[in-house]
């Protein structure tokens, strides 16, 4: 019963923010965002140094809402990627990037820069994780280790938003109210002392009250060649204080074209309810780039000529 209290109290603000709206003023919008194709290839014949052919694609969506209105704002991004490969000398396709997070922001400013601030965080994946290894047989195996909502996580929480652009801004929400969801089959053989994404045996969800901290900045630091940086950071006040949970994201864009571009996504995660253990990915290629807004007013133009 007291955590769902608290994750009531957590919600309350967001809803009440959200009514008290103005809706005497004209609305301004403005969205943007990409699709892009990732592609990686690798080919050898009678190569005496060795190798393995393989091939590897990466599907990824960016797409930014901001809105604001008589000093509201509601800032919104919208991230998906999914990503495989597969070598010539695996049975399986192997997963490179398998990701979908939603990050909206409401605030109300009371000064040039500063905000009160509500927040949605969630994150999940497309789909299934495994853990690959051989048998007896040297066949290789794989085991379930994930999969679409296990797990799942949503953040909400209130503070103060400092917005110097839709290209830096930092928020930081000490009451923050987190849940994690995870499915029953992967819980109900676990031992006592064994949790799941630090969900524990039996059960589908946990619940935390903790601190946030979301940054994003974006700076063009030559012609055509881009940075983006991600940082997310939580503490859970209920148990292990001092654990952080850390997710740092680093994305480089180097455009050659409108529609070419070589892309450079790191990423850095640590949590010790996942694992004890720094994780690290790192994605490079080169990939096909639509402006979605130019897509869309293209389909458009299509069908008034229908």
């Amino acid at each position: 019963m007291t955590k769902t209290i608290l994750l009531l109290l957590t919600l309350i603000p967001v809803f009440v923010t959200g009514q008290e709206t103005p809706q005497d003023s004209i609305p301004m919008w403005k969205k943007s965002g990409t699709i892009s194709l990732l592609i990686n290839q690798a080919a050898f014949s009678n190569w005496t140094s060795g190798g393995e052919n393989n091939v590897a694609a990466t599907l990824a969506i960016n797409y930014d809402i901001n809105y604001y209105k008589k000093g509201w704002s509601w800032d919104t991004k919208i991230i998906g990627a999914y990503g495989v490969n597969k070598s010539a000398n695996s049975s399986y396709y192997k997963k490179t990037d398998d990701r979908i997070e939603i990050n909206s922001l409401l605030g109300k400013k009371f000064n040039k820069e500063w905000s009160y601030s509500s927040f949605l965080n969630f994150k999940t994946q497309f789909g299934s994780g495994y853990n690959f290894g051989t048998d007896e047989n040297n066949e290789e195996t794989r085991t379930l280790t994930s999969q679409f909502f296990s797990p799942a996580y949503l953040q909400l929480g209130v503070g103060l938003y400092w917005k110097k652009s839709n290209d830096l801004w930092v928020n930081i929400a000490p009451f923050t109210g987190q849940l994690t969801m995870v499915s029953n089959k992967f819980t109900q053989n676990l031992k006592d002392e064994e949790t799941f994404f630090g969900v524990g045996r039996g059960n589908s969800a946990r619940f935390e009250l903790g601190a946030s901290l979301k940054a994003f900045y974006k700076i063009e630091v030559l012609e055509n060649v881009t940075l983006e940086h991600y940082l997310s950071l939580y503490s859970d006040y209920l148990e292990k204080a001092k654990n952080i949970d850390i997710d740092y994201t680093l994305k480089a864009v180097m455009k050659i074209n409108d529609y070419l571009s070589t892309n450079l996504v790191i990423q850095t995660v640590y949590d010790d309810d996942a694992i004890k253990r720094v994780q690290l990915r790192e994605i490079f290629g080169l990939g096909l780039t639509a402006d979605l807004n130019k897509v869309y007013s293209k389909l458009s133009g299509y069908k008034k000529l229908l």
